[in-house]
């Protein structure tokens, strides 16, 4: 009978943390920097609650659920939110015109080299500013990650990113021509609705895998995950810009082309670090699209979450404005040299069963 792997040693293990203690000391001297870097800018420094009436309604991120006990007994549904988001943009709608947060965030059946079931979320809103300064905010943070941390690259895996040399900015469909040979936006008329088809019969062109039951977004998502995201962010950050209006929901359409809106993510090492927005402010079309990805998450997974009645309300309030969320822990790994998620956060979450 062959002898059991040993079980790794617990975080808390003496000769575990002293590995890990570089890392997490690291993580400290980039959060306290930026920090500073907001600071200096009249940045507001928020703390929202974790516990929502709503933690999102993005088809694919999933949630923890709990529920409020009240003193007569009553019970109320609640959830741990998966980002800030929400509860910022309140803000902005109360005043507040340029707000960053740290937020610990919770995102159920996430666990990997890259994801965490807890992890930090660096969120930041400028109200009446493009989304293109947010471009410029990451260049800056990208160098001072890196000038705190005493390095010259961003590295994972075996990939570089010179974080001091200017990210390029390249769009969706720009990506898809370059990296896949596909025609994006042929696949999406001027209202922005998608031709799944279409879409379907540019993958197979292309040699990809086309499932019978795969929907535009499946089709998008996979030409982004296995064709396009392996090259970004490899020398110099890529900012990749102007997705889709059907894969940006919380995003406004550009003035240039209404097929493609107002959002970019940010990649260094191949690793998506950040997700920015010019903002979606009309109601209605916000709790339309809300309700489209309620409906694809019950059609997959048999699940809906509850839209926020007062996040709704409060977009008739809230200014125009730009926001982004930068996964901090990522960028932390990149200008550390850590290898997996858990080695740069504090105290993990125990692992479970597979």
């Amino acid at each position: 009978m062959e002898n059991p792997v040993p079980a790794p040693s617990p975080w808390w293990t003496p000769h575990v943390h002293a590995d890990r203690r570089p890392f997490l000391m690291g993580r400290n001297r980039i959060q306290a920097a930026f920090r500073g870097f907001f600071a200096t800018q009249d940045f507001v420094e928020v703390d929202t609650a974790t516990l929502q009436t709503s933690p999102g309604n993005e088809a694919h991120l999933h949630a923890f659920a709990t529920e409020a006990i009240g003193l007569g007994g009553s019970r109320t549904p609640l959830y741990l939110h998966t980002s800030p988001e929400f509860a910022c943009k309140k803000l902005l709608a109360a005043g507040e015109t340029r707000i960053s947060c740290f937020a610990h965030v919770y995102r159920n059946r996430e666990r990997g080299p890259l994801h965490h079931p807890e992890f930090t979320m660096l969120e930041w809103y400028r109200a009446g500013e493009s989304y293109k300064t947010l471009m410029q905010d990451c260049a800056a943070l990208l160098a001072l990650s890196a000038e705190t941390t005493g390095t010259r690259s961003l590295t994972y895996r075996g990939r570089e990113t010179n974080p001091f040399q200017e990210p390029e900015r390249l769009s969706v469909a720009e990506a898809f021509s370059r990296f896949a040979g596909i025609d994006l936006l042929a696949s999406i008329d001027r209202s922005g609705a998608t031709d799944r088809d279409h879409l379907a019969a540019a993958l197979r062109q292309a040699g990809m895998r086309v499932a019978d039951d795969d929907t535009w977004s499946d089709l998008f998502s996979r030409v982004i995950v296995e064709r396009i995201e392996p090259h970004l962010g490899l020398g110099r950050a890529t900012i990749l810009d102007e997705y889709p209006v059907a894969e940006a929901a919380l995003a406004r359409p550009t003035a240039r082309d209404p097929r493609v809106a107002e959002r970019f993510e940010l990649y260094a090492c191949g690793v998506e670090l950040a997700n920015a927005f010019g903002e979606l402010t009309d109601a209605a079309e916000q709790r339309r699209r809300f309700e489209a990805e309620m409906t694809e998450k019950m059609r997959v997974y048999g699940e809906s979450y509850p839209v926020d009645e007062d996040f709704l309300a409060a977009l008739a309030l809230m200014p125009e404005a730009s926001g982004i969320a930068l996964g901090f822990d990522r960028l932390v790994m990149l200008a550390t040299g850590a290898s997996r998620i858990d080695q740069v956060i504090w105290a993990p979450v125990p692992e479970t069963d597979a």
